[in-house]
């Protein structure tokens, strides 16, 4: 049994010493696609924040290939190779698609290397491409979540953190980016996804975890998650 790539023990975390989440244990395993689900404010996008060095955790360990992370800062966390896609997608409004990816890969310093990873998420996104200069704003929600997502990809993660990626899209936009979610960890990328839409996360994650004010209630296969009574009521108005 292989070692997990991401484990997280007894991890509490927030704002100005607040903690918003509460003793949050998870493992994530080379290759696999996890879904951390819940209602909106349940801690999900804290716990990445704190995953990612954007707020250490108040307690707890949070390891990454064996190596304790609990205190690096973002910049650090990148460098080991997790790339985090954070809600709202926080692109350069006036800056070109081009230029949006180009700086996804500000650590790598080779243009050659540079130029190919951006030829492969081109690639990737047939969409961008068409769209390659057009400055971001310009960009539909749907586009502007394939350019995050794909400018999150530049950095070569061997894990990538998406953040809502279905915030603010048309129900046929979401099936979309969930298949690209799935593609891309096909390719052999490690997911940790948070989604509110839970349904929609777990029909595509090989395991969750679902969130409840800052706490795990419930966790398990993707499937039994999906077909628990109480998961379904709560998330899913069945």
């Amino acid at each position: 049994m292989p070692d997990p790539i991401l484990s997280l023990l007894d991890v509490h975390a927030g704002y100005d010493g607040v903690p918003v989440v509460f003793g949050v244990s998870l493992e994530v395993m080379p290759g696999e696609l996890v879904a951390v689900v819940g209602a909106n404010g349940a801690g999900k996008s804290t716990t990445m924040r704190a995953i990612a060095g954007l707020n250490n955790p108040l307690q707890g360990t949070i390891r990454f290939e064996g190596r304790d992370i609990s205190r690096l800062r973002a910049h650090q966390t990148l460098a080991l190779g997790i790339s985090y896609v954070p809600e709202g997608r926080r692109l350069f409004a006036k800056l070109s698609v081009e230029e949006n990816l180009s700086l996804g890969a500000y650590t790598e310093k080779s243009a050659a290397e540079i130029k190919r990873r951006l030829d492969e998420m081109l690639e990737l996104f047939p969409i961008l491409r068409d769209r390659a200069r057009q400055t971001a704003e310009t960009l539909s929600g749907g586009e502007q979540q394939m350019l995050a997502i794909a400018r999150g990809l530049m950095s070569r993660p061997k894990l990538l953190m998406l953040d809502e990626m279905s915030l603010g899209l048309m129900p046929t936009l979401v099936e979309k980016m969930m298949e690209t979610i799935v593609a891309i960890n096909r390719r052999g990328v490690t997911v940790l996804l948070v989604e509110q839409m839970v349904q929609e996360a777990l029909e595509i994650a090989h395991r969750g975890y679902v969130l409840q004010t800052g706490r795990v209630v419930h966790t398990g296969s993707a499937q039994e998650l999906l077909d628990s009574e109480e998961i379904r009521r709560a998330y899913m108005g069945m």
